[in-house]
């Protein structure tokens, strides 16, 4: 893929190719789509009671984390939105391969059904919690890398996980469930599945600064965003 770069003093630089861009894209795509897969399956780990997709959704983040620190906002706002269509398109062809009569002698309809059958309000939530944290995730790590001049990235990527988590949960959890349980256990819904997100990142921290430190030498870039045009729907810097 052929990104412009943009350096420290907001210059744009000529177009170039990247080796891992492409890759590192696919593979954010593939694991939302995963993780929406397997999101229905609970799981027990000792105390905790989470679902499949809480194992692998917080990956996306640190993903972003990556494209945002390396290639720039841009590239992270390309990859959201291929994201955002990819998980539309699962939801969509889900339903209508659900609402398709299963052939004779085919038993498997009501499990089908159930991973793959839309529940407007639960798929809603999904992607307006996806679109806004990711965003949000997204943004606050570009901001901040020029407010540091570049340093201290362990800072960057722990506030951008903070903000952003807490705009997908608060959002996700207030659309999914509001009007189905009282407030008090919306809260605890919102803080313990803030708290795992949020946990889950931090330790992921320095794996995040290996991933960025190689990628920065083998891609030879280090992309500022001082002159990004923030604007979720703008597909140009």
């Amino acid at each position: 893929m052929k990104t412009p770069e943009t350096n420290s003093a907001g210059t744009v630089r000529p177009i170039r190719e990247f080796r891992y861009l492409e890759t590192l894209t696919i593979a954010f795509v593939v694991i939302l789509l995963v993780s929406n897969l397997v999101g229905p399956k609970i799981c027990r780990l000792g105390p905790l009671l989470v679902s499949g997709a809480q194992l692998l959704f917080p990956i996306t983040y640190i993903w972003s984390d990556v494209f945002t620190e390396v290639y720039g906002y841009a590239a992270s706002r390309r990859a959201i939105w291929l994201g955002f269509l990819g998980m539309a398109l699962l939801a969509v062809m889900g339903q209508v391969a659900v609402l398709l009569p299963p052939a004779p002698g085919w038993q498997d309809q009501a499990a089908f059904a159930r991973v793959f059958g839309l529940v407007p309000r639960f798929a809603a939530a999904s992607l307006a919690a996806y679109w806004a944290g990711e965003f949000t995730n997204s943004y606050t790590l570009a901001r901040m890398k020029i407010w540091t001049g570049g340093r201290h990235l362990w800072s960057r990527t722990v506030t951008s996980t903070v903000t952003g988590q807490l705009v997908d949960t608060t959002v996700v959890i207030l659309i999914a469930f509001w009007g189905t349980v009282s407030p008090h256990h919306l809260l605890v819904m919102i803080g313990s599945s803030y708290g795992f997100k949020v946990v889950y990142e931090v330790v992921a921290t320095p794996l995040t600064y290996l991933v960025v430190g190689w990628l920065k030498r083998a891609e030879g870039v280090d992309a500022w965003d001082a002159g990004t045009n923030f604007n979720p729907f703008a597909f140009h810097r």
